[in-house]
């Protein structure tokens, strides 16, 4: 499926429930809608949504990416559904992507799931530095980054397969926009019911982030998840899966 945007076409997949609420995912830098697939069949009565960031896979390319350009999608896939409640679920970048959407659109916001990210979100001059000079050595790296020493080597593989096809530009301004991002200051007035989840073994965003949101939002509770490192949500989806539904059932039931 496909919204317009500025002519051009972003990408989304749906699960429809008939309902009038919208559990909608953002995946994080270098990444796809295909990150959600454990999630697109959860048994809540939500319709569930993830879309591809612009000039990411399915999605059109933009001449310029950044993270007001994300949120301006975000809010137009919301604005054409017309949604009773939205309950945003962002992964690393794409916790950044609905901490933003939260700040400039609050009414739109029923409630927030942010899973392996941050209020603020640097990223280790390394990284970047591989990005623009050896992509290979990016991709070979990645692995001993993203994921928990005992994952699945053929689980490595797939999702190394994923950031590949975004390509170095692409993957690189995204985490520029990450290593920009910085609304520490801004986290104590989020008002909504928030949902913290992290991998107890992430090095991207340790589980410190995570803390940090649990102290400064009042309303919110954390869900710390071993044996999984940043990428959580499909290292442990069962474990993830149960968490949401539990959130869900605490704040919105």
């Amino acid at each position: 499926m496909y919204i317009k945007f500025e002519d051009k076409k972003i990408f989304y997949k749906i699960r429809e429930s008939g309902n009038s609420k919208a559990l909608i995912f953002i995946h994080g830098s270098g990444g796809n809608s295909n990150i959600w697939k454990n999630q697109m069949d959860m048994d809540i009565k939500y319709d569930l949504i993830a879309l591809d960031l612009p000039s990411h896979d399915k999605s059109d390319s933009f001449p310029e990416l950044s993270l007001d350009l994300y949120v301006k999608v975000l809010h137009q896939l919301i604005k054409n559904f017309h949604y009773e409640s939205v309950i945003l679920c962002g992964h690393s970048l794409g916790g950044a992507i609905i901490q933003q959407y939260y700040f400039t659109y609050p009414k739109d916001v029923s409630g927030l799931v942010l899973c392996g990210t941050g209020g603020k979100l640097k990223v280790a001059p390394f990284i970047l530095d591989s990005l623009r000079n050896n992509y290979s050595k990016f991709l070979e790296d990645l692995p001993a980054g993203a994921f928990y020493h005992s994952t699945s080597k053929e689980l490595i593989e797939l999702f190394v397969e994923e950031t590949s096809r975004i390509g170095a530009e692409v993957t690189y301004t995204d985490f520029k926009i990450c290593d920009s991002f910085d609304v520490l200051n801004k986290l104590n007035i989020i008002d909504v019911p928030c949902l913290i989840v992290v991998g107890k073994q992430d090095k991207l965003t340790p589980v410190k982030y995570s803390e940090y949101f649990r102290d400064k939002i009042k309303n919110s509770e954390l869900q710390i998840i071993n044996k999984a490192g940043h990428m959580v949500v499909v290292e442990k989806p069962v474990e993830f899966n149960q968490a949401i539904k539990d959130y869900i059932n605490k704040y919105f039931l």
